[in-house]
């Protein structure tokens, strides 16, 4: 017997179907409230207690610390897997034979190529702009280059799109960071792997060879996977709702990447290196900012601690802590900021202010550390999560577009002025 909900307003009761995910969430299919109550709707600022669709990609328990792409483990996936496997798996649903990811690569590296028109486009940009800026304009310029629009009913054109993008976007993102410092720009070596080759073309010194660290590679390759997608959060649910207008592909991620930049969602590891440097500004004194941050009535905010979602300990930081430290020990990197990093992880860690309320150190805190490690400037960082979430996207958008999903339309409650009659310009 299916499962109902009741709602009684205004004197009648209206009943509305139960719908019950794999996980045992329950949710109450209101689509039809305001057709059968004559206009009612329901007011939820910022959808915290509304689902906007139904999804089988990735599966999110915060109150648990779980997280799982496709039914499989972040904790898995990061120890054995490949980023590329993991994109795979997003978007197509099921992890790659090794015939199916050789081709999928092949095709990927047949794609990587960006029209010289794109560093016209790359060139009007000052040394100044913010790296997230360049990469929305420059993803948004893809459309112009790849005008065609994607047939969502056939397989073989999805995939098309699918592989362009994945091809052309480590393009950018390393265009992005090599304008920004003023270097020549780089196509990579088709000989390497997918996240070696975006080290390359991120490094690579002119009249230099660069070999790849494979304890850099395998961070990266972490962190990637990590940020490949998180269920139904601000950028992704942009891309689905600007990919329920039809618009393509390539317009939709661009939208992500704009959503993405906000200092509340992917720009929070930035925000932790900021917060570091200003300690260190002022001393480095890390058990003065605990006791801040302890503080109600200090507006001093501990960012990179504790998380939106995960009431426990995010389990993308108990993955990521380890590369973070091996990245640190491989490098010899010598660096204040990154020490005064090490001394408030472990004063959180043994506080028990900080331990009773679980607010642990979490991927974004870790992130951080490991960008700044490698070099990557500060404002690219949230760039790199956007790399990492692109997969996400695209599954996200696929998903939306095969179903046939409406368009997303919002309701509203009007709390404006009534109707009033329009006063001539001689008597306000």
């Amino acid at each position: 017997m299916s499962k109902t909900a009741i709602l009684e307003f205004d004197g009648k009761k209206y009943e509305f179907p139960v719908t019950e995910g794999t996980e045992g969430e329950v949710a109450v299919k209101i689509d039809k409230l305001r057709g059968e109550t004559g206009g009612l709707i329901t007011l939820d600022p910022g959808y915290k207690n509304t689902g906007s669709c139904e999804s089988a990609i990735t599966f999110l328990d915060g109150e648990k610390g779980i997280l799982r792409y496709r039914g499989y483990t972040i904790e898995e996936l990061a120890e054995k897997a490949s980023f590329l496997e993991v994109a795979y798996l997003l978007i197509f649903g099921e992890l790659p034979t090794q015939e199916k990811l050789d081709r999928f690569y092949k095709d990927i590296k047949g794609q990587s190529h960006v029209d010289e028109e794109m560093k016209k486009i790359l060139d009007g940009f000052p040394k100044s702009a913010h790296p997230m800026g360049v990469l929305s304009s420059l993803t948004n310029a893809l459309i112009a280059f790849n005008p065609s629009s994607v047939n969502v009913d056939s397989e073989e054109d999805m995939y098309k799109a699918i592989v362009k993008l994945l091809a052309k976007f480590p393009v950018l993102v390393a265009w992005t960071l090599r304008k920004r410092q003023g270097q020549p720009l780089d196509y990579g070596d088709g000989s390497l792997g997918y996240v070696e080759n975006i080290l390359k073309m991120m490094f690579k010194q002119p009249h230099e060879t660069y070999e790849v660290d494979p304890v850099v590679a395998a961070a990266l390759n972490k962190l990637l996977i990590l940020h490949a997608d998180h269920e139904q959060n601000c950028s992704t649910s942009t891309v689905r709702m600007v990919g329920s207008s039809h618009a393509g592909l390539f317009a939709s991620i661009s939208a992500g990447i704009s959503a993405l930049w906000g200092p509340l969602h992917g720009g929070a590891n930035q925000a932790v290196i900021e917060m570091l440097e200003g300690i260190k500004n002022d001393g480095g004194d890390t058990h003065k900012y605990m006791e801040k941050a302890k503080d109600k009535n200090d507006p001093f905010r501990l960012m990179g601690f504790g998380h939106r979602v995960y009431k426990n300990f995010d389990p993308r930081a108990r993955i990521i802590k380890k590369a973070a430290d091996d990245v640190l020990g491989k490098l010899g990197v010598e660096d204040p900021v990154l020490d005064i990093a090490k001394g408030l992880e472990k004063e959180a860690l043994e506080d028990s202010y900080f331990v009773d309320r679980k607010l642990y150190p979490n991927v974004d805190f870790y992130s951080g550390i490991i960008y700044r490690a490698l070099g990557i400037p500060t404002e690219m960082f949230t760039v790199m999560f956007a790399l990492g979430r692109l997969p996400g996207w695209i599954s996200q958008w696929r998903e939306m577009r095969l179903r046939k999903e409406p368009i997303g339309r919002p309701r509203q409650v009007y709390i404006g002025e009534n109707q009033r009659a329009y006063v001539p310009m001689d008597q306000r």
